[in-house]
């Protein structure tokens, strides 16, 4: 599974390079079909050619890069996988109730989040140490909620309500308890 920060990055740049593509064809539409006032200087057939190449361009772009998102490949496979360690967690009163003052995982384990709210629903976030979120949930009350998720990097993770559960919930935060190691 590839780390999130490294998706991210790629996406940027080929969506951007995507976005740049298409407006430089509306550009160049616009000025073909503005030029000396002459409506039919550019072809019916080469403009539906252009909007194909794009939609084409488009749609292999979002297929190519939805294979790169860490979850999908988990999710589509999801009943045929073990995890390596189950993790459950109960939410209640604004608060995140462990099952131990840290949970740990080694790196490449499959580890299962299995998180059951009492009373509202929060949200579920693991963020690495520079405050950048590797992956979240909602946690709704009488659902099932849990998030299955390999650790690629070890260092310590955060977890913190990432829904708005009212005013106390800014404060659902405990930092450093996901110890992630080699």
């Amino acid at each position: 599974m590839v780390d999130s920060t490294v998706v991210l990055n790629g996406q940027t740049i080929a969506y951007t390079i995507y976005a740049i593509v298409v407006l430089l064809f509306m550009a160049w539409f616009a000025m073909k079909i503005t030029s000396d006032g002459k409506a039919g200087v550019l072809s019916n057939k080469l403009f539906a050619t252009l909007v194909i190449l794009l939609t084409i361009l488009g749609v292999s772009l979002h297929i190519t890069t939805s294979a790169t998102i860490p979850w999908v490949t988990i999710d589509l496979n999801r009943d045929n996988i073990t995890p390596d360690k189950t993790v459950e967690i109960t939410v209640k009163d604004h608060q995140f109730i462990l099952p131990s003052q840290e949970i740990t995982a080694k790196v490449g384990e499959l580890v299962l989040f299995d998180v059951k709210s009492e009373d509202l629903t929060y949200g579920f976030g693991i963020f690495r140490e520079d405050n950048t979120m590797v992956c979240q949930m909602q946690v709704v009350p009488g659902h099932k909620n849990d998030l299955l998720w390999k650790f690629e990097k070890p260092g310590k993770y955060t977890v913190r309500s990432t829904e708005y559960s009212g005013p106390k919930g800014h404060k659902m935060i405990l930092k450093d308890v996901i110890i992630v190691t080699e």
